[in-house]
């Protein structure tokens, strides 16, 4: 490791006292030290220190090269810190790390709470509509907020997301002389002089959250009545097989269902919609199911618009399907790219069974009728049969 230039301390409420030595040797040695100004003055760096510039921004750490140089971080500075913004523009050689514990380890320690079983999630800059992925029920979270007026906000969000009765501790300055903790719940949060930094931790009710499995209720979409139905939708996950970190290309994505789901289900979509109301409802997800940091919606035909995008694990076709397109797509996609393409039309159908006698995969007709009044008893009503093909490429 040599001699590093630069120092990433983690530094907590406890100020220098919860210093190890290493640290605080480290934190000696610097001639310059960068930080929030709260560190700087929790740490008594004096002349020697500089705030973070606002916005944010590490030009001012990296225009230090080859100076001593110490940064301040709450607690690990690589959970949720600063830590892996700065060593992304590092050798491995310019930098080492003195981790604090945490703040998710400073509140699970003073809730009892097992980290293990307790989602951790940084809020700072985060829409809290990212929590609706991991809502689950009698769940614990741990979050790290903005600014003190962050908790009255999340409690009211988490009403509106049907957890009104979750308990709610915020805990202020943990770690530190000034540490408080006080409890209530999402409804009736009425809690005032919130003290910073501020975290919440958030033990859930028995009822609430997302089915983790494909193929959510329509009527949890935005739509016009261009979505892939319920059932059909998760036989198409299923065919397009979800991994975490995975990018997905929606190719007439309509409601932007498929997209949505596959992002629930850790991955990252391009949702390609040539109608613009269309892509306003695929927007409105986005927002509803706080997958911003994951999905993107394209307003546009998607063959003008493929050969720039990132290349995808996985493609689904939702409507429209050409032979033109497909060949665009055969010469674009690496190998073992999965494609899945569903077709209602005769038109469609046909092509689909060229492809699969040509190319392989699995073609499969899906027919599904739903029971419906019939005068005073009930009828099976029929939906248009659904032709999918699968393959990988």
């Amino acid at each position: 490791m040599g001699d590093p230039w630069l120092s990433i301390i983690g530094l907590n409420e406890d100020s220098l006292d919860g210093l190890s030595p290493a640290s605080r040797a480290a934190l000696d040695a610097a001639e310059i030290v960068i930080g929030a100004p709260r560190h700087l003055e929790l740490a008594q760096i004096g002349a020697r220190g500089t705030p973070w510039p606002v916005p944010f921004s590490i030009e001012p750490v990296l225009a230090q090269r080859g100076r001593k140089t110490a940064v301040l971080a709450s607690g690990d500075p690589f959970w949720f810190g600063a830590g892996g913004s700065l060593v992304s523009s590092l050798n491995r050689d310019e930098w080492r790390c003195f981790p604090a514990p945490s703040v998710f380890s400073l509140a699970a320690s003073a809730l009892g709470w097992r980290l293990e079983q307790t989602t951790c999630h940084g809020l700072h800059a985060a829409p809290f509509q990212q929590l609706a992925r991991v809502l689950s029920p009698s769940g614990q979270l741990i979050c790290t907020v903005r600014d003190a007026k962050a908790p009255a906000a999340l409690a009211q969000w988490l009403t509106s997301a049907g957890a009104g009765e979750a308990e709610l501790w915020v805990m202020e300055r943990l770690g530190g002389p000034h540490q408080r903790i006080r409890t209530t719940t999402a409804q009736a949060f009425d809690l005032d002089d919130i003290q910073t930094p501020v975290a919440v931790g958030v033990s859930l009710p028995a009822q609430v959250g997302l089915s983790r499995a494909s193929g959510l209720p329509d009527d949890a979409f935005a739509h016009d009545g261009q979505i892939t139905k319920r059932p059909v939708r998760a036989l198409t996950l299923s065919a397009l097989a979800p991994r975490p970190g995975e990018l997905l290309w929606d190719i007439g994505a309509g409601s932007g269902s498929i997209s949505v789901e596959w992002c629930l289900a850790g991955g990252r979509a391009i949702a390609f919609e040539q109608h613009a109301r269309r892509v306003d409802n695929i927007a409105a997800n986005i927002t509803t199911f706080g997958i911003a940091h994951r999905m993107t919606a394209v307003a546009g035909n998607a063959a003008d618009h493929i050969a720039d995008a990132e290349l995808p694990a996985a493609v689904f076709i939702g409507g429209g399907a050409r032979l033109p397109l497909l060949e665009i797509l055969y010469e674009r996609l690496p190998r073992n790219t999965r494609l899945v393409v569903n077709g209602v039309t005769l038109e469609t159908e046909a092509l689909l069974a060229q492809q699969h006698a040509e190319r392989g995969g699995s073609l499969m007709r899906v027919d599904i009728a739903q029971a419906t009044p019939l005068g005073p008893m009930r009828g099976w009503t029929a939906s248009r049969p659904i032709v999918q093909w699968s393959v990988t490429l």
